[in-house]
């Protein structure tokens, strides 16, 4: 669907209504569509949470012409967490699945992005950058340097994605300064296939979206993936460092919308 500036609103979710919504789409998009399974999950609301959520920020996308009272009007979200707040507090959801202490010990401040989706209906449009757009805006109201958190691959069976995992790690592998790692109880390497067997169009073709457009920004991925068997998927951890970032990429993420839309995969 596509959006005009007077169909949507970007804010910070600060209400109920805004953060309720905002589970219910990730219920919506990561329990029912997905197939994610978590102990903290609440069928009966169709809500999707977990301890995190009180410390981080939403970021949404609202469409105006939704009642808030439904709890469906929130149309994309991203979960925010500036690393400040998480050192004094609950630390990364990450940090279970990569040991992050290559990020953590940059002395940089550091913000983990999570739960990033958009509804069905609204992919084939500008979501994402409308989202991307405030993000940027957040990045430097905050002074963010490095950016990071999981994105996945459906499924948990990494040989169905060896060629895109194998072309990540010869291509995108983090700089040794930034190269967090998998932890190893349910970790499983890249590097699948020798790299002259990689199959570069077929793994550019079939990566998920979301990794693709980060890839665009200059984002690396750290050493190994992770198996989410709770969430049915297969976890890579992208880092974008915003220093390392060249004058067309940062102009990429801060770019108005337009004809050439990045959705959630």
């Amino acid at each position: 669907m596509a959006l005009s500036e007077s169909d949507f609103e970007l804010k910070i979710a600060s209400s109920r209504e805004d953060i309720l919504s905002s589970q219910r789409l990730r219920f919506k998009v990561f329990v029912e569509e997905l197939g994610a399974q978590s102990n903290t999950d609440n069928h009966e609301l169709r809500i999707e949470t977990d301890e995190f959520d009180k410390w981080f920020e939403h970021l949404i996308l609202i469409d105006r012409s939704i009642n808030p009272t439904t709890m469906d009007h929130v149309v994309g979200v991203y979960r925010l967490l500036r690393g400040d707040i998480a050192l004094d507090n609950c630390g990364f959801y990450s940090d279970a699945e990569f040991d992050l202490n290559p990020l953590i010990n940059s002395g940089r401040n550091l913000l983990e992005l999570g739960r990033s989706c958009v509804h069905p209906d609204y992919r084939s449009g500008t979501a994402m950058y409308h989202l991307w757009n405030r993000l940027a805006q957040y990045v430097i109201d905050n002074n963010i340097e490095i950016l990071f958190g999981v994105a996945s691959f459906h499924g948990t069976d990494p040989m169905d994605y060896a060629h895109q995992l194998a072309y990540l790690h010869q291509h995108h592998l983090a700089p040794e300064d930034l190269r967090i790692s998998v932890r190893n109880d349910q970790g499983t390497r890249l590097d699948l296939i020798p790299a002259e067997q990689i199959d570069q169009k077929r793994a550019l073709m079939d990566m998920p979206s979301l990794i693709r457009g980060y890839l665009r920004l200059g984002g690396f991925v750290g050493n190994g993936a992770f198996l989410d068997y709770s969430f049915n998927t297969i976890d890579v951890c992208i880092v974008i460092d915003t220093k390392r970032m060249t004058t067309n990429r940062r102009e990429f993420f801060i770019a108005r919308p337009g004809s050439n839309s990045i959705t959630q995969g």
